[in-house]
């Protein structure tokens, strides 16, 4: 799965390229037809060709990279979703219904992991009021990044290939009725910890 997911990034990166694309030139057309209300001149005055100007365009071009990123993020948790869903359904169809929830989060550490990653997790904590943190020390899909510019680089990719499995982790939520964030973090690689908040009624 993780040489699937290197793929996935870049091919959703290009996509959403062209669907941000996409929808701008429908934005302008719904602005010139007078549907939309013209933007603010902020956003115009990036478009400068002066010197002096060099560093403002680059930090727009910045606030454009986290933008498409996002994108890309939305996407990956959104396919994460789908097959975490379906793994949860497969894997659990001949088990007994969940009764508790650290029982679902245990069958999410164990059956879960080892379907998708080949091994469980490292470890589990709770503070018994809904929050759960499930930690894998050596993450597969971010255990082969590297980057030539610099470690804070290698950081920022991993926080992009950490989305589908955090999209997994909640899609497999979802399928035992279970709705709550999946917050991933990655310090340093390939160490990965996943933050699982759930409603305290649950």
């Amino acid at each position: 799965m993780d040489y699937f997911l290197i793929e996935a990034v870049n091919a959703l990166r290009a996509s959403s390229a062209v669907a941000s694309e996409r929808k701008k030139k429908v934005e302008a057309e719904m602005i010139e037809a007078g549907l939309l209300p013209k933007l603010p001149a902020e956003k115009n005055t990036r478009d400068r060709d002066s010197v002096g100007s060099a560093m403002g365009v680059v930090g727009g071009t910045g606030t454009l990279l986290s933008e498409e990123e996002e994108a890309v993020r939305a996407r990956l948790e959104g396919i994460g979703m789908h097959v975490g869903a379906n793994f949860a359904e497969r894997l659990c169809r001949d088990k007994p219904l969940f009764t508790e929830t650290l029982d679902a989060i245990k069958f999410i550490c164990k059956d879960i992991w080892a379907a998708c990653w080949e091994k469980q997790v490292d470890n589990l904590r709770t503070n018994h009021r809904g929050v759960y943190v499930l930690q894998d020390n050596a993450f597969k899909p971010i255990s082969r990044l590297s980057s030539w510019d610099s470690r804070a680089d290698a950081l920022h990719k991993a926080k992009l290939y950490v989305a589908m499995p955090a999209g997994i982790i909640r899609g497999a939520l979802s399928r035992l009725g279970l709705q709550g964030t999946v917050v991933p973090e990655v310090t340093s690689l390939p160490q990965c910890t996943f933050q699982v908040k759930l409603p305290k009624n649950t």
